[in-house]
């Protein structure tokens, strides 16, 4: 049990945190960075102040270490035809990252790099017909978990206990089927989300409702709950979710299609995800959702950032289709990343030591 020193020096980073983005946010202004690409990216993970991995189609990894000004492309051998969905960087130079298409065409893989990227070893491959992987969570630097969308009317896990040096399927003893066209979407690496050690949720769509899954047992129990978000059509659903504790969470989405078109695009939950709320404003589609130091984070044609009372607020700063985003707490820095190479950053102006 912590001493109240030490729960002194856990809390007053979050607090100073907290106090600036109120004094800050309002300040804040999003700089569009120069990534070298055109490619579509998904994924960002941003491990430290000045470091981000940011990866998209056509094999496309990138990293900076200078807080954007900077990107160095970097090479997965055989790789050039992948479209990687997701990374989790752990630092500078440990990095997952996962690909997202059919396994029977070769396009499910997990690779991992400990080196900067100046090496990759293909940890997970499957050739398994109808895995089709979307997104992946970690607990904590050993343990994470990445789904696919249904086989055999199921959706399908994978789990790593070693840092995502070997994976396993993971057979949950309680699972709800799949929906008649249910599925998940690859769009911004957060249609997964954990919290605390056990806690995990993912959002889908595609069938009739959308809905989100919940297990309290990583993984070995779940239950789905629905709610109001677009759905009815095969590309439409939740695309993100995200949870600051195991009560209280966010899930955004829309349709794809309907890239202009004002939808229900956010909903809260404060009980785990048993049940969900819509919040009144409308926007049109949201990509990905995060959580760090109190605010929420949604990306999509856009930004859109909402803290306590579930108030949101759309920011028209970022321009063109906003796909995936995060928040290094440390330091309060927030990346997005979009189609046609682009990348934005905003720091609320300090570090926390």
């Amino acid at each position: 049990m912590f001493g109240v020193k030490s729960l002194a020096m856990q809390t007053l980073p979050r607090l100073l945190c907290l106090l600036l983005v109120a004094v800050t946010s309002a300040f804040a202004q999003w700089i569009k960075l120069d990534s070298g690409t055109d490619a579509s990216l998904r994924g960002v993970s941003a491990p430290a102040v000045d470091v981000c991995w940011a990866t998209g189609s056509k094999g496309t990894v990138l990293r900076t270490t200078d807080m954007g000004r900077h990107w160095t492309k970097l090479t997965v051998p055989n790789a050039d035809k992948l479209d990687f969905r997701d990374v989790e960087a752990f630092d500078a130079r440990t990095a997952i990252i996962m690909s997202a298409g059919p396994a029977e065409q070769g396009a499910a893989k997990i690779f991992k790099t400990v080196d900067a990227g100046a090496h990759w070893k293909e940890v997970f491959s499957t050739d398994r017909k109808g895995v089709f992987l979307d997104s992946m969570a970690f607990w904590d630097k050993k343990h994470a978990i990445v789904f696919s969308d249904p086989v055999d009317g199921h959706f399908v896990l994978y789990t790593t206990e070693d840092g995502g040096d070997h994976w396993s399927e993971l057979r949950p003893r309680s699972m709800p089927p799949a929906l008649p066209n249910e599925g998940a979407f690859a769009a911004s690496g957060t249609a997964i989300a954990v919290a605390g050690h056990h806690d995990v949720w993912f959002g889908t769509g595609g069938a009739s409702v959308a809905r989100v899954f919940h297990s309290p047992d990583r993984g070995q129990h779940w239950t789905a709950a629905e709610l109001p978000i677009a759905a009815a059509k095969a590309s439409a659903g939740v695309f993100g979710v995200a949870f600051e504790d195991s009560k209280h969470g966010v899930a955004v989405g829309g349709d794809y299609q309907k890239l202009n078109d004002e939808l229900t695009a956010i909903a809260t939950t404060k009980d785990g995800g048993a049940t969900w709320k819509a919040i009144p404003q409308k926007y049109p589609p949201l990509e990905g959702v995060v959580f760090a130091e109190m605010t929420y984070v949604a990306v999509g044609s856009g930004a859109i950032s909402g803290g306590l009372g579930w108030r949101f607020k759309l920011d028209r700063a970022i321009t063109g289709n906003a796909t995936a985003v995060i928040c290094e707490e440390r330091s309060c820095s927030q990346y997005v990343v979009g189609a046609k190479g682009e990348i934005w950053v905003r720091n609320l102006g300090f570090a926390i030591p």
